[in-house]
């Protein structure tokens, strides 16, 4: 299994390698979030079966990513009640929005943990919402898994014990995806590159690892000293704009979020700050809605064409299975973080089988087993609950990644490269993999 305590390195650093049920549903008012969030929940289980929430964000600033996500959750839930279940009972789904926002995030895990009475939470998406949630799951005893939270916030506190084994999460902290980005920018001859981040966990600690890796490859942050960390709910981000992309970078590495940070690249190419500088962007804005947000030059290409990113990919023994399944039941693409919901979900079934109780403090006991060796090997998600059920151990396999989650709730996953054509289109060009 993997260890994310110990230290990783990049294979090839300099060289990145192309790679590449629900019977009905009603909407309830929210009993106590004190906000607009509205609860869905589907096929309701007898008394004493799992219940699952799941926490992410149809609305607000993540919304052009995580709209699909609880339908990745759904699907993985109608999968296993269709194969008979969990503990011999159909599992409930509560859907909550989280908005992107960490105030309705803590309210919504709140109703969930504690009126719902939920055993475990798919969520957040967004760091910052994550890190409002997740003190109360620990607190109630639910486990939080999240498909998308990746600051590296999450592991210092883990290793101090803060979470008592009921965080977990299915896509690899942004301490790799940093070093990725850092080994990109290095390949691509930058030498001085300016950072932009939103103003959360997410975007200040990209930032940190970021300048920590790109230095080692004797890169120079022009804005060391001062860096530039916008408010999402400022009214303008002019100023911010102005402060990236002065002083001449090569590049501006920009940690955002779809919706605002649309409006902060809007500011620096109305500014005419932009010629010359390559964008490099990350998955908090790795959605079409994205570049169509940012609109088009006089020409008719995209204003960000050419820019290029990373996004922890999707590389799992079960992809093409669930590939197949998600296009068969949803008529859509796989999106980015679809194969981590629908893994996140579903390692939180097998968890309650293997503990033979639809508990938190069953999961929590089991989650690291089922998701690593030395069990057997298995992909199809209804295959291993039947295992489970016979008695024998597995290592689920997942679509994401291989789902070794290590005692600080992280996972190791590799990482997709791409960049914006003209047409405001997104294409995967490279994959980078830190390896151990």
């Amino acid at each position: 299994m993997s260890h994310l305590s110990k230290k990783r390195s990049f294979k090839s650093p300099l060289t990145l390698t192309l790679a590449v049920v629900a019977i009905a549903a009603g909407l309830v008012t929210q009993a106590c979030s004190g906000g607009t969030n509205t609860t869905q929940t589907e096929t309701p289980a007898p008394e004493g079966g799992l219940k699952l929430g799941s926490l992410l964000p149809v609305t607000g600033d993540l919304s052009a990513i995580g709209q699909n996500m609880p339908e990745a959750a759904t699907l993985a839930v109608d999968t296993i009640n269709a194969c008979g279940g969990v503990n011999g009972k159909p599992v409930t789904l509560v859907k909550e929005d989280d908005q992107t926002d960490p105030a309705a995030g803590a309210s919504a895990m709140t109703k969930l943990a504690e009126v719902d009475k939920v055993a475990g939470v798919v969520g957040s998406f967004a760091s910052s919402v994550s890190s409002a949630a997740v003190d109360i799951a620990a607190r109630d005893k639910v486990v939080l898994i999240s498909p998308g939270s990746t600051s590296p916030v999450f592991t210092d506190r883990a290793k101090k014990g803060e979470f008592g084994g009921y965080w977990a999460r299915t896509a690899p902290p942004d301490t790799y995806q940093a070093q990725a980005l850092a080994a990109l920018a290095h390949k691509k001859g930058f030498k001085n590159v300016a950072t932009v981040v939103i103003n959360n966990d997410y975007g200040v600690g990209f930032e940190k690892e970021f300048v920590k890796a790109f230095e080692k490859l004797g890169g120079n942050i022009v804005n060391k000293d001062k860096p530039v960390r916008y408010d999402p709910k400022a009214a303008t981000f002019d100023s911010e704009a102005t402060a990236a992309f002065s002083n001449k970078p090569d590049a501006v590495v920009a940690v955002l979020y779809s919706e605002t940070g649309s409006l902060l690249i809007q500011s620096a190419y109305k500014q005419g700050l932009m010629k010359g500088v390559t964008l490099l962007l990350t998955d908090g804005v790795y959605s079409e809605d994205f570049t169509k947000a940012v609109g088009e030059s006089k020409d008719n290409k995209s204003i960000v064409s050419g820019a290029l990113g990373t996004v922890p990919g999707a590389d799992g023994q079960a992809l093409a299975a669930f590939t197949t399944l998600w296009k068969d039941k949803t008529g859509k693409d796989i999106t980015a973080y679809i194969p981590h919901t629908w893994d996140a979900t579903v390692l939180l079934m097998l968890a309650a089988e293997a503990a033979k109780t639809n508990t938190g403090e069953g999961i929590q006991s089991k989650i690291r087993e089922v998701a690593n060796a030395p069990g057997k090997e298995v992909t199809d998600a209804c295959e291993a609950i039947a295992l489970i059920k016979k008695g024998e151990d597995i290592n689920y396999q997942g679509a994401s990644g291989n789902v070794d989650i290590d005692e600080n709730g992280d996972v190791l996953g590799s990482y997709d490269v791409w960049t914006v054509q003209d047409d405001n289109s997104l294409k995967i060009i490279d994959k980078v993999t830190p390896t151990p």
